[in-house]
C-alpha cells in the first residue's frame, strides 16, 4: 500500500481526501485499486491552522479512548496524524509516510 497523494476534499462537510494505491509494488496499480478516504470537519480549526500544543494534547485524549491510530487508510488515523501532528501540512504528511513505510 502507498500514499499517492492528499488533496481537498469534494465532499462538502469533510477537509481532505487521501489516495492510496493498495497494491504491494509501489506504482504497480493503474489506477485500478485505489482508496480514497475523505478525513478531517470542513471548517474546523486543527493543530496545523492554530499550533496550539495544549489544543493538539486535548484532542489526542479525546479521540485516543475511541480510534484505531494503527491502520493508516482509517479517518481516524489521517486525521490525528495528518491534522493534529506537526505544525505544518507538509511534515505531518512526510511523518505519516516514514510511520506507516508508505
Amino acid at each position: 500500500m502507498w500514499l499517492l497523494d492528499i488533496k481537498p476534499s469534494k465532499k462538502a462537510d469533510k477537509r481532505l481526501t487521501a489516495t492510496f494505491c493498495m497494491c504491494e509494488k509501489k506504482n504497480a496499480c493503474k489506477g485500478t485499486n485505489h482508496k480514497e478516504v475523505s478525513f478531517g470537519q470542513k471548517g474546523s480549526s486543527t493543530y496545523i491552522d492554530h499550533k496550539d500544543d495544549t489544543k493538539k494534547e486535548n484532542y489526542i485524549k479525546r479521540h485516543k479512548v475511541n480510534e484505531d491510530w494503527t491502520k493508516p487508510t482509517t479517518a481516524g488515523a489521517l486525521s490525528r496524524f495528518i491534522l493534529w501532528n506537526k505544525k505544518t501540512l507538509k511534515d505531518s504528511i512526510a511523518d505519516f509516510k516514514r510511520r506507516f513505510k508508505l
